[in-house]
């Protein structure tokens, strides 16, 4: 028992090591990206959009390796073509966007809360590549609603969570919410879903200023149609999938 204990108190160190040199990468490229980002700013949509996303995968794709994260990804080949999707993701750490933002190589935006829009120099990024809405307000639920459907109209993805915040329960997928389903329903678009695993060994939720690198995946299922469905239906289809593939190979 001394010895595990002794072994545990080490890991701990190491991980608040490894958070900090986390923070510190993220801080500095986030300096360096925002420049390029800002200046992108001036374009009008849709190449706005399309040159700060490649600019945001370069920049994951750096911070992903200065941090020791290897990530695996697997099912692209369900994008097909000129198609857009609604791509739903499973939510269990704040390492979560990070993958999904840069494993989507296509371009594309994320719902997202309207408070990580006032933190500074992050705000400016954060804004570029997201539809924000306030939970709070009814107003600002059905503004968000219609600009994810612009979004979808440009010839973009949109990228949500429809657990509607980080999985802390102990059950491995939570109920969804309707909105993403809604969405697909309405512009008759397919829903792709995509499982993610293990940046909860990356990031614990129990744990404060805590790093541990580890391999994280995302797997892109293949994508469900909307056509002749509630939206009920779909996310009960979406849902069932997610749940079991995700049981199946959570290892």
């Amino acid at each position: 028992m001394g010895t595990l204990n002794c072994m545990m108190a080490i890991k701990n160190i190491l991980a608040r090591i490894a958070a900090f040199w986390a923070l510190l990468c993220f801080v500095i490229t986030l300096l360096l990206v925002v420049i390029p980002i800002s200046i992108v700013g001036l374009w009008k949509e849709p190449k706005r959009s399309v040159l700060s996303h490649k600019f945001f995968v370069a920049w994951m794709d750096v911070f992903f390796f200065l941090i020791g994260i290897r990530r695996v990804i697997k099912g692209r080949e369900h994008f097909r073509g000129k198609q857009t999707y609604v791509i739903v993701c499973n939510h269990n750490s704040f390492m979560d966007v990070p993958l999904s933002s840069g494993s989507i190589r296509n371009t594309h935006k994320t719902i997202a809360k309207i408070e990580m829009a006032k933190i500074p120099v992050f705000g400016i990024i954060y804004k570029r590549g997201s539809v924000l809405v306030d939970r709070k307000s009814d107003r600002s639920r059905k503004e968000s609603f219609n600009k994810m459907k612009e979004v979808l109209k440009m010839g973009f993805h949109m990228c949500i969570y429809p657990e509607g915040t980080r999985n802390k329960t102990g059950e491995s997928l939570q109920p969804f919410q309707d909105g993403a389903f809604r969405l697909a329903v309405d512009t008759k678009t397919p829903v792709l879903p995509a499982v993610i695993f293990y940046t909860r060994l990356v990031l614990p939720q129990h744990k404060g200023f805590y790093f541990w690198p580890h391999r994280v995946e995302m797997h892109f299922l293949p994508p469900h149609f909307p056509e002749n469905k509630t939206a009920l239906e779909l996310k009960t289809a979406v849902h069932e999938e997610m749940k079991k593939y995700y049981e199946a190979h959570n290892q």
